[in-house]
């Protein structure tokens, strides 16, 4: 009997196991478009597509602030106990971490926190309700730590949101520093799944978006589309492909480069036709393969 991971131990639900049957063989093989998802999961929350961004499960979503936010030697605020993941980030990219402790009757640090937020964290974590305490951030709470967050990003980290009656997701839209992070595997019985996600206003989720290392979906699915065209290309492991397009690469390439296309030829020192190619958003891989098509 597991009851150390908070798991939904009641399991997904019936419509989730009938859906996952459906699935074919194909589409179990294929890496997945995450328009279409994005699109009818953001309606299930009120949101609109650009306010919504699915994540390899909760801890991606927790990854991305660092990768957008944090450095080596800036700061962020956390208030423990808490999930340990905040400040198991923060070790690894090097952060100051500053750390403020829930009450003897484990209730929030308000006046600290608001008295913190004047040294300008990057970033401040609050788990919503908390974990392991069980606190839950009021609404009058979390408005005046977020006036006071000017020069902080906060992060909302609502993974037992659903429990507790109470989400920030409707304030994104008024407060641009409000970040929301979500996870499928507590209240839907999806752990198994790594299914999550990152909610914000579209301005500020667009920082988040950028700092995102492409899906790997995007190589996967462009080497295929090469291999349709008859170029040949080699297993990557990295963001980018190696692919060798014969003898007329060459003239191709550079009727790319004069539409404002550019890749990284290796014709000298690997072969003639021999280009490594960035694997960028789906829309700029799609827009070459167009541009390769035509010529």
């Amino acid at each position: 009997m597991r009851l150390d991971f908070n798991e939904n131990t009641s399991g997904c639900s019936p419509a989730v196991r009938r859906a996952l049957a459906q699935l074919t063989t194909k589409q179990l093989a294929m890496y997945p478009e995450y328009q279409a998802p994005t699109r009818r999961i953001a309606r299930h929350f009120g949101l609109r597509p650009e306010e919504f961004m699915l994540t390899n499960g909760g801890d991606d979503a927790l990854r991305v602030f660092f990768d957008t936010f944090v450095d080596s030697g800036s700061s962020i605020l956390i208030c423990e106990p808490t999930f340990p993941m905040y400040r198991y980030y923060a070790e690894i990219y090097g952060a100051r971490i500053a750390v403020l402790r829930y009450g003897s009757e484990m209730e929030f640090p308000l006046g600290g926190v608001i008295a913190a937020l004047r040294k300008k964290p990057r970033v401040l974590f609050i788990a919503n309700p908390n974990n392991p305490t069980g606190t839950l951030l009021q609404e009058d709470e979390l408005r005046r730590i977020l006036k006071a967050a000017t020069h902080t990003a906060v992060v909302m980290d609502e993974a037992y949101a659903e429990f507790s009656g109470f989400t920030a997701m409707p304030w994104i839209r008024k407060y641009p520093q409000l970040f929301v992070a979500k996870t499928f595997s507590k209240v839907a019985g999806l752990a198994a799944l790594r299914l999550g996600a990152v909610i914000a206003c579209k301005d500020s989720l667009g920082l988040v978006r950028r700092a995102m290392p492409p899906f790997p979906v995007n190589l996967a699915w462009f080497a295929a589309e090469l291999e349709k065209l008859g170029v040949k290309t080699y297993r990557s492991a990295g963001n980018f492909l190696l692919a060798n397009f014969g003898p007329g690469g060459p003239a191709l390439f550079q009727k790319l480069e004069k539409q404002g296309i550019l890749l990284r030829e290796r014709s000298k020192d690997i072969g003639p036709g021999f280009v490594r190619i960035t694997i960028g958003t789906q829309s700029e891989m799609r827009r070459l393969l167009k541009t390769i098509r035509k010529e």
